[in-house]
């Protein structure tokens, strides 16, 4: 993965007038879909979507932390793996199906597979952000789901180097350097120390997940 300056983020940005609605009712596939997802991927790839499936019939309505438990302990067992390794592609945003079905992906793939997971349960958009940090333990770039719902509340930090979900003031080992949702892109975490850059949608390599999320496989 990479992690960009401010300087660099802008250049990142592409004429996109509209921010893509965010695809929360289309996360799990069919069952037709599960199909598809067997040819592409094989059975025991079928057996994940379906495990995760039944992790969100089973766990609409329950309290947030339930929600944020379960949505991050899921993620956190699958196997990690470079995109090079995994997709053999310097960088890769991943569909939660294709992370799933593949049994594993990389600190991206992760955060982005927990964030549909909660709007698929629920959780408002507005809520959380898929933040880019660095990562001061390892000295490399890294990302993370937040959750904050308003401006006053204790940030948690959903994550896949430390399993257990913290505040974020006590993730001292994090540096926050910009955060985005389907709804807009903000230089730092949430919070008041955030500032808006422009629409999520903006961000292009976001907006081409977002279509992939919304489109059906076929066998």
């Amino acid at each position: 993965m990479r992690i960009y300056s401010p300087l660099l983020l802008l250049l990142l940005l592409v004429g996109c007038t509209s921010t893509p609605k965010a695809p929360v009712t289309h996360v799990a596939p069919a069952y037709n879909e599960l199909n598809a997802v067997e040819a592409f991927y094989g059975v025991e790839a079928r057996k994940r979507v379906q495990a995760w499936r039944q992790l969100l019939r089973n766990n609409r309505g329950r309290a947030i932390d339930t929600r944020l438990q379960v949505s991050n302990d899921f993620f956190n067992h699958l196997k990690f793996e470079d995109d090079i390794e995994h997709w053999w592609v310097e960088d890769y945003w991943a569909t939660p199906i294709e992370t799933i079905a593949t049994n594993g992906g990389d600190c991206e793939d992760f955060a982005i597979g927990k964030y549909f997971t909660l709007t698929a349960l629920g959780v408002p958009d507005q809520c959380l952000r898929i933040t880019y940090v660095k990562a001061l333990t390892v000295d490399k770039p890294h990302m993370v789901l937040t959750y904050q719902c308003n401006a006053g509340d204790e940030a948690l930090i959903l994550d896949s180097l430390v399993k257990s979900i913290l505040p974020a003031e006590d993730r001292t080992d994090l540096v926050p350097v910009y955060s985005f949702n389907a709804k807009g892109l903000w230089l730092g975490a949430q919070g008041n120390n955030s500032t808006k850059l422009s629409n999520g949608g903006n961000i292009s390599r976001w907006r081409q997940l977002l279509q992939r999320v919304d489109k059906p496989l076929k066998p």
